[in-house]
């Protein structure tokens, strides 16, 4: 299989996690999420969706390129896509803790564990392709500031 049917897997693998994710999210935006108080720096409803396509797309690409060398680094490849795995799992339970069971104290705990998961799987993808590494910091930054925005949400409205 070459690189680009791998790109292309690991694209419609994200990109459906992201989307059965926003099938919890976008019914509670209208309804639950107008009513809580937010932070000052909470940005418009607006920013998500390009934000979260355009980190899945790069997930998705930092995940085919590890998945690439598996035939030169074959245990070094699949402990890193098991993590990325993982990761990609917690990042949808996000969703479904915070906007399915309205509950931004679980998400709270949830989002550290995503984010030292998000972590965990940079560093084991740097070691294999430095590319991969790189896409994933954008992505370390934006779940950083979920989280930061997650607990304010948390602390305005318990």
């Amino acid at each position: 299989m070459n690189k680009f049917v791998k790109i292309a897997i690991a694209l419609i693998i994200c990109l459906t996690v992201g989307y059965s994710a926003s099938l919890v999210t976008r019914p509670s935006i209208e309804t639950w999420y107008v009513t809580l108080e937010k932070p000052v720096f909470n940005p418009p409803n607006w920013i998500f969706m390009p934000v979260w396509t355009v980190l899945y797309i790069f997930m998705a690409v930092a995940a085919a390129l590890v998945w690439d060398k598996i035939k030169e680094q074959t245990e070094e490849v699949k402990k890193a896509l098991l993590f990325f795995i993982i990761q990609l799992i917690l990042n949808a339970i996000w969703s479904y803790l915070f906007f399915g069971l309205k509950n931004p104290m679980l998400a709270l705990i949830e989002i550290a564990l995503l984010w030292l998961m998000i972590y965990e799987t940079y560093l084991k993808f740097i070691k294999i392709n430095k590319i991969s590494g790189y896409l994933l910091i954008p992505y370390l930054a934006w779940v950083g500031f979920a989280t930061i925005l997650n607990a304010s949400i948390w602390w305005l409205n318990k």
